[in-house]
């Protein structure tokens, strides 16, 4: 029964909620018990309280959960499973297996390793026990393989232990959970309806919490309902916990931990269960009766909701924070794209109205055979300027006033972006109670436990832990570097080969005596040599992200955060070389070396190359958009068709495997299987910084950069929902208050599109000399072409060589 009502919660006096915070804080600090199996003690003792506990009904706290999520007792709930695969060798195979003794010895091999695995499995088990969680196990069995689903739960003692050990936090009163957008705040004022908006059934509660106490147990509301106190996403990290910390071998060769028995092939997975199926029944139902999955499914994954906003607490309270964070730092930077992209827009329309106004392009056009330019080449003949009208014309889209205006505008609005992302994400850590967040201090991976040369005692914990050399760690970071750098030299070659493509395709279409391919000779280099480029940056990509996994594996990181900042690191650097090199080469370095008539420059025998007819910036404008837009399709063709090959995969392998049991409708944990483990969020964010990177860096020559980047992000915002929702297995609940060590690369970025972008309008761009020109000698730009072309030195006159421009 109520002892106080729903709406008088707010009266309750907040100064209490912050004594109970800082009474548990003290309790905390107080502890000096560890508990059996790596955890620590259980803190302060029963008190007596004078204040009346708080109840509310156990329907509050009640979600639908799916049949095929318990135990066969059907009350159990099932938290995590263990699945592992086993051979079955027939008789038959035995007896022609053992007429070969190479054969024979390699089965003996391959049986003791399954002996080993079957005592560690075993061994394991009985730690599970200890630890007090329940066990059921399932089994299905083919001809050749069986397998195996081990089902783990965790009593209400052993979460409430754990709970407290963990930190997690607990309801103390609840409070209004508004809609917090800005956007439909500032439509609300204007009494105007919001399109983006629409209802979520079963919103989560919003409350004050503090850290759990079992001592105040009864100071928490719904702490009667035991069966529903605790959310899925916490049993399942209360169960990751157990389960990263119970041995299955010697403690002294670092044996613990379910993450480190995947790696080594004792377990083939381990997952907590999705909350049901994701399909919609087919026959009508409330939504309020709708499951966690088929709510995700139904208001936010569908292709339909492109334009509607995400239910960010919703995805929180099923993936936890650190997926939603993501989806919400997503949804952001798309939303804030929005501007940048109409904006970027109408200045490339601009640019297409006013080009009847370009007086540069007109002289050009309109100059025949007055101006006779220089040979492209040592085998090529003198050409006139008026053959490039078309190509002057279009390189004004992209090198006009306009964009000096957006590239101004880009630099600020990347600026504000970040500021408002740390007010944004600053808003939900609060709102997530996850604001004073701390990481739990870090076990050693797996593989740095299973390959640390000494053991050494943990001057926290006091446990001896796993040790590696600190002297020997940094000589191979140093040497790791090299590797680094000789990499960085490839991708410099692969630059080098690419300008010395476009140098022969363009000779060779000069040569070809055709006036079209000799009028569009650059054009055709350019955009063939991008494509080959696209296709270079994308196999260098996957070869080097390889490589920098193996030399961050090799450098023997303790922790899983080290271990993934070093891998940041070092693929965000190669990636920034190999995306941006070929850009930065074009915006800055193209055509400053070309010499003049009669002392050219030469690499390798050729001629260094000269801007396009267009300029340079028309050039990098066709780069931009050949590996922006180029990149962003392959990449989400990737994520569209590879989890769903993956899957089908899988799926056919244990149809072999359930065999005359695949009429049978399959059960939860074996739907589960059948999907693909969850990647985690290093290629979206690998993939989003990228993208910010090209319309923020070189905006001020591909101002449509920003329009791509908005119609890449509404895909990918849908596709990374549906692989979660439907493709994954369902991850273990992550607390995170940020995006990490990519706000820092952001922020990196936004601070050198400012140089850049400046260095652009003033080095590459006719928009300075144009100013100047019109300044000194006409407001009109007449007579600017004659301005900006000089005439051969004597020297090359002299040597038989016609006068020319």
């Amino acid at each position: 029964m109520f002892r106080r009502k729903l709406s008088d919660w707010s009266d309750l006096d907040t100064s209490s909620l912050v004594e109970l915070e800082r009474e548990g804080e003290e309790i905390l600090g107080e502890s000096p018990g560890a508990a059996p199996n790596g955890g620590s003690g259980y803190y302060g003792e029963e008190d007596d309280y004078d204040e009346d506990p708080i109840y509310i009904p156990c329907t509050e706290f009640y979600k639908p959960q799916h049949s095929g999520n318990f135990f066969k007792d059907g009350k159990t709930l099932i938290d995590f499973v263990l699945v592992w695969e086993e051979k079955v060798s027939s008789k038959k195979h035995k007896t022609q297996s053992s007429s070969k003794g190479s054969e024979k010895r390699g089965q003996q091999g391959r049986a003791r390793g399954k002996t080993t695995y079957e005592n560690y499995r075993r061994r394991y088990h009985r730690n599970l026990l200890k630890a007090g969680l329940l066990c059921e196990k399932e089994q299905t069995l083919s001809e050749r393989r069986s397998l195996h689903y081990l089902k783990l739960s965790a009593p209400w003692e052993v979460l409430v232990y754990y709970a407290e050990e963990l930190c997690l936090r607990a309801p103390l009163q609840a409070q209004p959970n508004p809609d917090n957008n800005a956007s439909d705040r500032f439509l609300q004022r204007l009494y105007l309806p919001n399109p983006l908006y629409h209802h979520v059934p079963n919103k989560p509660l919003d409350y004050y919490t503090c850290a759990f106490r079992k001592s105040k147990l009864q100071r928490f509301l719904g702490s009667e309902c035991q069966a529903t106190y605790f959310t899925n996403t916490q049993r399942s990290r209360i169960l990751y916990e157990i389960l990263s910390r119970t041995l299955y071998g010697k403690r002294k060769h670092a044996e613990v931990g379910i993450e480190r028995m995947v790696k080594e092939g004792i377990y083939t997975a381990a997952f907590p269960l999705h909350e049901g199926p994701y399909e919609l029944p087919e026959y009508e139902v409330a939504p309020e009766s709708l499951n966690p999955r088929q709510i995700l499914y139904q208001y936010w994954s569908r292709w339909s909701l492109w334009y509607k906003y995400q239910p960010l607490d919703h995805i929180r309270e099923y993936f936890g924070e650190k997926v939603a964070i993501y989806f919400a730092w997503l949804g952001f930077y798309t939303a804030w794209l929005l501007p940048a992209a109409v904006i970027g827009t109408c200045v490339f329309i601009s640019g297409v109205l006013t080009m009847g106004s370009n007086t540069a392009a007109q002289e050009i056009c309109e100059s025949g055979k007055k101006y006779q330019m220089c040979p492209l080449c040592d085998t090529c003949k003198n050409w006139y300027i008026s053959e490039i009208c078309p190509m002057a014309k279009v390189g004004y889209l992209f090198d006009h006033p306009g964009t000096v205006f957006f590239s101004i505008f880009m630099s600020f609005w990347a600026v504000t972006f970040l500021e408002y992302w740390k007010r944004k994400n600053a808003t939900l850590a609060h709102h997530w109670d996850c604001m004073d967040f701390q990481e739990d201090e870090e076990r050693p991976r797996p593989e740095f436990a299973a390959m640390a040369p000494q053991m050494e005692q943990n001057p926290i914990t006091g446990v001896k832990e796993p040790y590696f050399p600190e002297r020997d760690r940094l000589s191979r970071i140093v040497t790791g570097s090299m590797v680094i750098v000789i990499m960085l030299c490839v991708v410099m070659i692969f630059l080098v080969s690419v300008i010395m493509y476009r140098g022969i395709v363009s000779m060779m279409m000069y040569h070809t005596g055709n006036s079209i391919l000799m009028t569009q000779a650059g054009n055709i280099a350019n955009i063939s040599s991008s494509m080959v480029n696209l296709v270079l940056i994308l196999l260098m990509s996957q070869v080097y992200t390889a490589l920098a996994e193996k030399l961050t594996r090799w450098e023997m990181h303790r922790t899983q955060s080290l271990h993934e900042d070093a891998f940041t690191f070092k693929v965000f650097i190669f990636q920034f070389v190999n995306f941006y090199s070929s850009p930065f080469y074009v915006a800055f370095f193209k055509g400053r070396f070309v010499g003049y008539p009669g002392e050219y420059g030469k690499l390798m025998g050729m001629r260094n190359e000269d801007c396009g007819p267009g300029g340079c910036l028309i050039e990098l404008a066709q780069q931009l958009f050949i590996i922006m837009v180029g990149k962003q399709i392959v990449s989400n063709v990737q994520e569209f068709l590879v989890p769903k090959v993956k899957s089908w995969r899988q799926r056919r392998q244990l149809a072999k495997v359930r065999g005359t049991q695949i009429l049978e409708e399959p059960q939860r944990w074996e739907e589960d299987y059948e999907l693909i483990e969850c990647e985690g969020l290093f290629e979206e964010y690998l993939e989003m910084v990228i993208q910010f990177g090209f319309i923020t860096i070189f905006v001020a020559a591909f101002p449509l950069a920003p329009l791509f980047a908005l119609l890449n992000n509404w895909v990918e915002i849908r596709l990374d929902a549906q692989k979660f929702v439907c493709e994954y297995r369902r991850p273990v609940a992550e607390r995170a208050q940020h995006i990490g060590v990519w706000f820092l690369i952001l922020e990196a970025l936004s601070q050198l599109s400012v140089i850049v972008n400046a260095f652009l309008i003033a080095f590459t761009s006719d928009f300075l000399p144009r100013l100047l020109y019109q300044y000194e000698y006409d407001s009109h730009l007449e007579g600017y072409l004659n301005f900006s072309l000089s005439y051969s030195p004597h020297s090359y006159v002299s040597a038989n060589h016609t006068l020319c421009r």
